[in-house]
C-alpha cells in the first residue's frame, strides 16, 4: 500500500454487527482507529469499550498496534474491485480486582501459622 492512498474499511464487532465504514488514510493510525470506533460504539451492547486499550483490532489472524499506521500494519485488499477489508473487533475491558472480606479471610486463614506447645 502506497503511503497516503485511501482504504475502504469496516469493524465487526462480537455480535455481527458492523461500525465505522469509512475511507481511511493508510497514514492512520491503529490508535486512532480505536478512537474512532470507541466514539461510535452503538448504544445497549452487553460490553462497551471505555479506552484504547480495551479494544483490539485482528486484521489477518493478527493483533494490531497501537503506534503502527495502517500501512505499517500491511492492510491491503489485494486487486478485488469494490473491496473493502473487514477487521474484526474485540472488547478486553480492565478488570479491576476487589478484594471481599470473605477472601481476605480465606487469605489470612491460609497464610496463617499456629504453634501448640505440649
Amino acid at each position: 500500500m502506497a503511503e497516503g492512498e485511501n482504504i475502504e474499511l469496516k469493524f465487526r464487532i462480537y455480535d455481527g454487527t458492523d461500525i465505522a465504514h469509512d475511507f481511511y488514510s493508510s497514514s492512520t493510525t491503529i490508535a486512532t482507529l480505536k478512537q474512532k470506533l470507541i466514539a461510535e460504539w452503538p448504544q445497549g451492547k452487553t460490553t462497551t469499550p471505555k479506552v484504547v486499550s480495551d479494544l483490539k483490532l485482528i486484521h489477518a489472524g493478527k493483533i494490531l498496534e497501537n503506534n503502527k499506521t495502517l500501512a505499517d500494519s500491511r492492510i491491503t485488499f489485494g486487486d478485488i474491485p469494490g473491496g473493502f477489508v473487514t477487521m474484526h473487533v474485540v472488547v478486553q475491558p480492565r478488570t479491576t480486582k476487589k478484594k471481599t472480606e470473605k477472601n481476605h479471610e480465606e487469605k489470612q486463614k491460609t497464610n496463617s501459622c499456629s504453634c501448640t506447645i505440649v
